[in-house]
């Protein structure tokens, strides 16, 4: 990305087709999709990059296998098919999981499950296909992906893709696959390509107006965090995409309630464990949670993640900490069925998000009937898109722009669902001749893809820089740097929440200060920050850890 500061010199200087209020991965779909189809674009993020929702989900791409039981699918159907486009358009960050949901002991496999999943292979063919013979047609490419039909394996197979099922005597396992993804990685990579097709973008912008003329909306004011100087961004499209907080940004003229959305917040916490403890190898497991419900555990950066809740919300949505409730549950429900005894202290780490879904107005409805995305259009023009899901963003995008294209009367099709994002690391890109920690090359070739070669180059540079931020974890201090320099990080939060993961991953390791205040002076070195202000850095990350909620073992160490 272009610096911050020529960022906003250029929403000085000029006047867009289009202003994106809001940089998670809604807002970044909607850049790309505007600029690769010629208009101008300036984006606006409050606080950071994937700040909100986008940092906190479950890290899949997939169709939602429990919205088939309230027969949403036309929502399953859609996220299938963007499942697989995502696939082919990110290979190095959007990959494939096997999910397995076993049948212990003398259990028998839950036929609904199994009708479930056969409606599932169903909806993810699509015209690119999947038979046997699109397969094989396909077999050569190597960004060509599409799921085999679910099947059942024995317990013997379960108990190896997942060793921690072993003890508990698995008879069988319905196989099925779902995908993962780094969700904040997938934002900083989309923002990335939109600005390569000319977006301007940048982050620590506070919208504080929709500006008026004539009735219609013409453009934002912004407050710059840093400065706390006030700017004018004039366009002649305004779009909302802050998600959970869309109902807050309005014109100044409504005809109607109606014309802006009522969100209701859902929230869901997820908590990671050391594989140590909970050995779930190289698969997904889908765990029972006590009547319906289930959760899933699955592996990520090396830890496994497993969530989630989804519940009402009513508290304050810029700091969303994972409830006492939350954690219990979702730890008991793991502890029931592996027949482990884990408990607060042995999180590596813990988040919630809230979820944006739209209030139908009927009490009778569940959290989970409104995933849908809706687009609103005020009397004054602006365009408020929300709900949704991540992975259904470039289609939520496509909608935007198709009601700004139909508006002004232009032909310009959607083009995102051929353009790359990113592109993948090739074996000479990660070839080096720092000395790296094991694991390095691997994860930053599926953090950065081909990018990857910046952070290797500073290695290279500048050797101190090759060593981990936290020992025993292959996050480099050079990605300290890259971030500040190439991703408009300004906070130490910024950099271990969602240039890296490590708060989420390693959150005890980070009780050292000398870890965070590393990370602070690596930060404050490239933004030319004095003393006093790395000093206040490092305080600030003991403060968020605290309300977020992000370490919830820290008061049993203390």
């Amino acid at each position: 990305m272009i610096s911050r500061d020529a960022a906003l010199g250029a929403m000085q200087e000029h006047t867009f087709d289009v202003i994106v209020v809001g940089g998670g991965i809604t807002g970044a779909g909607v850049a790309l999709d505007a600029a690769s189809r010629g208009y101008s674009v300036a984006l606006l993020e409050r606080d950071d990059f994937g700040q909100g929702t986008s940092s906190r989900s479950s890290k899949m791409v997939h169709g939602g296998l429990r919205y088939l039981q309230n027969f949403d699918l036309g929502l399953v159907r859609e996220a299938l098919l963007e499942r697989q486009l995502l696939v082919r358009l990110a290979p190095h960050l959007v990959y494939p999981t096997p999910f397995l949901v076993p049948a212990l002991g003398g259990e028998r496999r839950n036929l609904s499950i199994g009708i479930g999943l056969n409606m599932y292979d169903v909806m993810a063919t699509s015209r690119i296909g999947r038979g046997r013979s699109q397969r094989n047609e396909h077999a050569g490419e190597d960004a060509y992906w599409s799921p085999d039909r679910h099947r059942t394996i024995t317990g013997e197979e379960a108990a190896e893709l997942i060793p921690a099922l072993a003890p508990l005597d698995p008879s069988s396992a319905y196989l099925f696959y779902d995908c993962q993804t780094d969700d904040v990685r997938l934002v900083l990579t989309v923002l990335g390509e939109a600005e390569r097709f000319g977006a301007v973008i940048v982050n620590g912008a506070e919208v504080t107006e929709v500006i008026d003329q004539g009735g219609r909306a013409a453009g934002v004011a912004f407050t710059e965090a840093e400065s706390g100087e006030r700017f004018e961004v004039r366009a002649d499209n305004v779009v909302n995409a802050t998600g959970v907080w869309a109902d807050r940004i309005r014109p100044g003229e409504l005809l109607g309630e109606e014309e802006i959305p009522n969100i209701r917040p859902s929230r869901g916490t997820h908590v990671t464990i050391s594989t140590e403890d909970l050995d779930i190898g190289t698969a997904a497991c889908i765990v029972p949670a006590g009547g319906d419900r289930t959760i899933f555990a699955l592996p990520w950066y090396g830890r496994v993640l497993a969530g989630t809740t989804d519940l009402d919300y009513e508290g304050d949505i810029d700091h969303v900490p994972p409830s006492g409730d939350d954690v219990a549950y979702l730890l008991e429900a793991l502890n029931s069925y592996f027949g482990t005894d884990l408990g607060s202290g042995d999180l590596t780490g813990a988040y919630a998000g809230v979820r944006p879904l739209i209030s139908t107005g009927d009490p009778k409805k569940s959290v989970d009937i409104s995933r849908r995305a809706e687009l609103y259009e005020t009397s004054s023009g602006m365009l408020t898109i929300t709900g949704g899901k991540l992975t259904t963003f470039r289609r939520m995008a496509a909608q935007v722009v198709d009601r700004i294209v139909e508006r002004d009367g232009r032909e310009a099709e959607c083009r995102t669902d051929d353009i790359p994002l990113g592109m993948s690391a090739r074996p000479e890109d990660l070839k080096t001749s720092a000395d790296l920690p094991e694991g390095v090359a691997d994860q930053l070739a599926f953090r950065y893809g081909h990018a990857a070669r910046a952070v290797l180059g500073l290695c290279e540079e500048r050797p101190e820089l090759a060593e981990p931020i936290v020992p025993g974890h292959p996050d480099l201090m050079a990605e300290v740097v890259i971030a500040a320099r190439l991703e408009q990080a300004r906070s130490v939060a910024d950099v271990l929440l969602r240039r890296t993961r490590l708060g989420l991953v390693a959150a005890p390791e980070l009780r050292d200060g000398g870890r965070v205040e590393a990370v602070a002076g690596a930060l404050g070195e490239e933004l030319g920050w004095e003393a006093w202000r790395i000093s206040v850095e490092t305080e600030a990350w003991t403060r968020l850890t605290e309300a977020e909620g992000l370490d919830p073992g820290r008061a049993l160490a203390q």
